[in-house]
């Protein structure tokens, strides 16, 4: 009798949990059956938004998730999914997502170009039932070379900004990342840098109006929106404070004939002389030159770890003066002429990306990412040299641990002329370099991740002592959820100064917060890390 009464307890607990359950996803169904209703009512009837919205059922759903997700640690079948995408095809679909959002109480994530490096634009942590709108639809590039301003709405890639622009002129660029994939909205609304930052400072110091969707659902301009909030969204990631649908850019004028290099040193060839100059100059040099420093860990002839470093570099000039500049400021280079190659800033573009010479400039308007794999990525600013020990120090703790690799990207220039109030970016005079730590990995899964995650971790810890204290300084679009989460419950003020201090400083985070609760004082907008409102 005891087993059968068991065997009954068991059975009804088990009914009770499948009855639940079935509770549950009829519950999802119905919310989202009544939010597909409400964007049906709000959307403007010239652009119906019926064919824009995807949900698990459709058989398009799997591959419009994961065509923008960059980063592979994000398409496991155990990553939170959205319950519906809608790929915005104008304004008023995302207006009616903004206003059906709120009425439902779902939470909203934008995606551009999907290289949120913790995919955050595509995935929520939360229990609460998410979605999202894909961008990459509203992709419009209109260039006025005679202006020297350019219209790019938040779905187009940098690629694209920058072929645009060369359609219209040899002599004009702009000043944004590397990677020709990445999307507009996310990239220029937390900084974007790239390499003529050291010319012309970052993307959003070269942005001199805005269209964004606020939490009401008005499409607002930079006159229209203010000041604050303009300042807010040109630094301080766009999703805390609306959507923002474009950005007007000034265009810069770059030479019709600039240098490139991409020099290899290995440890054996002096590198840690090499490095130790490289971060006594590097921030001093012309502003028109560029010269990165990259180590990694490789294996030498004789089978033994080493690290190797390349130092690819843009300079807005020829090759004769570039020479002559670094054998008088930088020779344990030791620069040839023969490593220099000239050609125009596009061609340039396709080079610093790693394409072969001679590619079409017509390549940076592909989508389909040139990698394509699980990855952490995690930022430090720079200060003061480190010593030639710590250097050394450096290279056997990267050898210690497995797919390091750290990005030296130098600062100074225009960087430094800029006040670190401008803009809700406050990296500015005072760094020699941010250092960008990245680890790559092919194998996929939970298991494997949480491997190399911890030996970024660990690589992290190690350079505690090299880069800045109080706070230990963070870049916005690396976004990085090891250096603080928040809950958006009653401590959400002080749970984003952990984070907010180290990406913005204490005195922008500050004024950041108080934007939030005058235009979006319920705090609809948010994620992870984005800027609570100063009540909570």
């Amino acid at each position: 009798m005891a087993i059968i009464s068991s065997f009954n307890m068991q059975f009804s607990i088990f009914a009770l949990l499948f009855v639940l359950l079935l509770s549950a996803q009829s519950s999802a169904t119905s919310t989202t059956n009544r939010f597909i209703q409400c964007l049906n009512d709000r959307s403007d009837p010239s652009f119906p938004i019926t064919g824009e919205v995807y949900t698990p059922v459709n058989s398009s759903f799997p591959s419009v998730l994961q065509t923008y997700i960059r980063n592979l640690r994000f398409n496991e079948t155990t990553t939170p999914k959205p319950i519906l995408i809608i790929t915005a095809l104008h304004a008023s679909h995302i207006q009616a997502a903004v206003v059906c959002a709120k009425k439902h109480r779902l939470l909203m994530r934008t995606r551009s170009g999907g290289h949120d490096y913790e995919g955050l634009s595509y995935v929520s942590n939360s229990n609460q039932p998410f979605f999202v709108v894909d961008m990459f639809n509203l992709r419009s590039i209109n260039v006025s070379i005679q202006q020297e301003t350019a219209w790019v709405q938040a779905g187009a890639t940098l690629g694209e900004v920058y072929y645009r622009i060369a359609e219209k002129s040899n002599t004009h660029g702009f000043p944004a990342g590397v990677c020709p994939t990445v999307g507009v909205g996310g990239h220029f609304s937390g900084g974007g840098y790239g390499n003529l930052m050291r010319k012309y400072g970052l993307s959003v110091d070269n942005i001199v109006d805005a269209q964004l969707i606020d939490v009401n659902g008005r499409l607002l301009n930079r006159k229209s929106m203010g000041e604050d909030l303009f300042w807010a969204i040109t630094g301080g990631g766009g999703v805390s404070f609306g959507v923002v649908l474009a950005y007007k850019i000034k265009v810069v004028r770059v030479p019709a004939v600039v240098t490139v290099f991409m020099i290899e040193r290995t440890y054996e060839q002096n590198l840690t002389t090499i490095a130790h100059r490289w971060l006594q100059v590097a921030d001093k040099f012309d502003n028109d030159l560029f010269l990165r420093m990259t180590f990694s860990v490789i294996n030498n002839t004789n089978g033994e770890k080493t690290i190797r470093a390349i130092f690819p570099t843009l300079y807005l000039g020829n090759s004769t003066t570039l020479v002559t500049l670094l054998n008088k400021d930088f020779p344990e280079l030791g620069l040839q002429k023969s490593d220099c190659i000239e050609m125009s800033w596009i061609e340039s573009v396709l080079f610093y990306t790693g394409f072969p010479i001679g590619t079409p400039t017509n390549a940076l308007l592909s989508r389909i990412p040139q990698r394509l794999n699980p990855f952490k990525i995690k930022s430090d600013y720079v200060k003061n040299p480190i010593s030639k020990q710590g250097l050394e120090f450096i290279f056997e703790k990267m050898k210690e641990l497995e797919n390091q690799m750290l990005a030296f990207n130098p600062y100074g220039g225009r960087m430094s002329e800029i006040s670190e109030f401008a803009k809700p970016f406050p990296h500015r005079s005072g760094n020699i370099a941010k250092i960008q730590y990245e680890v790559n990995w092919e194998e996929l899964g939970v298991e494997a991740a949480n491997r190399y995650l911890n030996f970024t971790r660990m690589m992290y810890d190690y350079m505690t002592p090299f880069v800045s204290k109080n706070p230990r300084e963070a870049f916005l679009n690396y976004r990085d959820l090891d250096i603080g989460v928040n809950s958006h419950g009653k401590n959400a003020y002080a749970e984003g100064m952990v984070y907010g201090h180290k990406y913005f400083k204490e005195t922008n985070y500050k004024r950041l917060t108080m934007v939030k609760s005058r235009v979006d004082p319920d705090n609809f907008f948010r994620n992870e890390q984005s800027i609570p409102t100063l009540s909570s």
